[in-house]
């Protein structure tokens, strides 16, 4: 019998879970495997309460009672992935349980998807495509990147990413963040810091790409989005309670913004009844803009060294195990 038992439930490894059990194995750690939709919530988690050691998860709530009643056999919950806003990190510190993640885990597939979404608004190819192949041939009016303004909201890892890769397409930057940013960045990419409401109302892409928190959550909200231009279009690939959606749509509808692109949203899997399925104007993903085979690969060994790390375990025979892994893909 092996000395941990790890509840896993992290939907990006799951469909390679045939690969790491026996991995995890070889490292002491029996496996359990919850039927996951999307993420767990309290109430599943709490039907493995006091059967797990570590915790190897996606978005799964865990909110202070879920890390109450899970100690005090839980002993580190390793996060795929960056963002730990599932998780009631003050409740998990007062119970001395560690909460692990891969930070800077995805910059490079998230800053490519924003640019991606901003390329498909200016040249307008997706509603080319549709109209040609409906027998249309109507020329949509598109315009270059060069002749636009783009704003990030939180300029951190990402956000710095999706400004260098717009300077190349000589967009003008704003960028907004509750933190100071270096000079020395803002200088050489040409980015204007500036507040939020002058962000909003300049700006002809918004890119959200701030943390979710207390003071993030419905940041963009009815009062914000009057601040925009109704040719502006937002983009959304952080967390999705950032923007109030019942107040985007409202602006959406009335024609208020023109656009958007969001990978995130308040509910996850979106709902079947939402209006934003309708909605022309909009460009929708499965909260999937962290897609790529080479940053999953580095999250998945690194959250496998995280969980480790946190039970007190030695790291000799998972670096050995990694080592092989790594030179049998070579």
């Amino acid at each position: 019998m092996n000395q941990y038992t790890i509840l896993l439930s992290a939907p990006y490894m799951l469909p390679y879970i045939d690969r790491f059990l026996p991995i995890l194995d070889q490292l002491g750690c029996d496996v359990i495997i919850p039927e996951v939709n999307e993420r767990l919530s309290e109430e599943e988690i709490l039907t493995y309460a006091g059967k797990f050691d570590g915790t190897i998860c996606g978005d799964d709530r865990y909110s202070g009672r879920v890390i109450k009643q899970c100690a005090p056999r839980l002993k580190v919950i390793s996060k795929w992935g960056t963002g730990i806003d599932s998780i009631d990190k003050s409740a998990a510190d007062a119970l001395g349980i560690p909460v692990f993640r891969t930070t800077n885990a995805f910059t490079v597939p998230v800053s490519d998807s924003v640019l991606a979404y901003i390329l498909a608004f200016a040249r307008k190819q997706p509603w080319l495509d549709r109209n040609i192949k409906k027998g249309g041939w109507k020329k949509i009016p598109g315009k270059s990147l060069a002749e636009s303004i783009l704003g990030v909201i939180g300029v951190g890892n990402i956000g710095k990413a999706i400004l260098k890769k717009a300077h190349a397409f000589d967009m003008r930057l704003l960028g907004n963040d509750v933190v100071s940013i270096s000079q020395d960045f803002t200088n050489e990419f040409e980015v204007d810091m500036v507040s939020l409401e002058d962000l909003l109302s300049r700006a002809d892409f918004i890119s959200v790409n701030c943390d979710l928190n207390p003071t993030s959550r419905h940041l963009i909200n009815e009062k914000t989005l009057s601040f925009m231009k109704p040719s502006a279009v937002i983009i959304n690939t952080a967390r999705g309670p950032i923007i109030d959606e019942t107040a985007l749509i409202s602006a959406l509808k009335d024609k208020d913004i023109a656009g958007a692109a969001l990978d995130v949203f308040e509910i996850e899997p979106l709902p079947n009844n939402s209006p934003l399925l309708s909605m022309d104007q909009v460009m929708l993903a499965p909260h999937n803009s962290n897609s790529s085979p080479l940053a999953w690969e580095a999250v998945h060994w690194n959250t496998i060294r995280n969980l480790l790390v946190g039970l007190g375990m030695q790291l000799d025979v998972f670096d050995a195990i990694k080592k092989e892994e790594t030179r049998m893909q070579e």
